[in-house]
């Protein structure tokens, strides 16, 4: 099952680019190895836009979102970061930001509503509950059955652990 996406920015300056995303952006992230570091989010999305042209098809794009665009452009300039002026396109907020590398990313604010659950989420909590009372059904039936003479009670027979 498919359970996140993975997103590429090539850049002329990797190390500046990894830099500017953990020192000004601060997004979340580690060294997986050699310096590869990857940014980790606990939300991701993908649309799939049309193009008027056929030719133009196979293009992608990144960016970021936010529920505040105007507080986060606000911090950001506190840490030197450009950013355009932000202006209303229909679907949110939005300004792009200027990478080192040579790379320019989107931020907005979207005005649609976003699911901060992950899909299937309610059916893995009830299936969860669900098991938690079968549990707690097993645990009050073994309960019942225990004998009230603790020298009554047969110790179990040991086996050998299959392999």
């Amino acid at each position: 099952m498919i359970r996140g996406i993975h997103g590429l920015l090539y850049s002329s300056d990797p190390d500046a680019t990894r830099s500017f995303f953990r020192t000004k952006l601060k997004l979340p992230g580690g060294d997986i190895g050699g310096g590869w570091w990857i940014f980790d989010f606990k939300e991701g999305d993908l649309g799939v836009h049309p193009v008027e042209d056929p030719a133009d098809a196979g293009g992608h794009d990144v960016s970021f979102y936010c529920d505040d665009l105007k507080a986060v452009v606000k911090d950001l300039l506190s840490r030197d970061v450009t950013c355009d002026e932000i202006a209303d396109r229909g679907y949110g907020y939005v300004t792009h930001l200027t990478v080192p590398g040579g790379i320019r990313v989107q931020l907005y604010q979207p005005k649609y509503s976003k699911s901060r659950k992950p899909s299937g989420g309610s059916a893995k909590k009830a299936a969860k509950k669900a098991s938690g009372k079968k549990v707690a059904a097993r645990v009050a039936k073994t309960t019942a059955k225990k004998p009230s003479n603790k020298a009554a009670k047969k110790p179990a027979k040991k086996t050998k652990a299959r392999r």
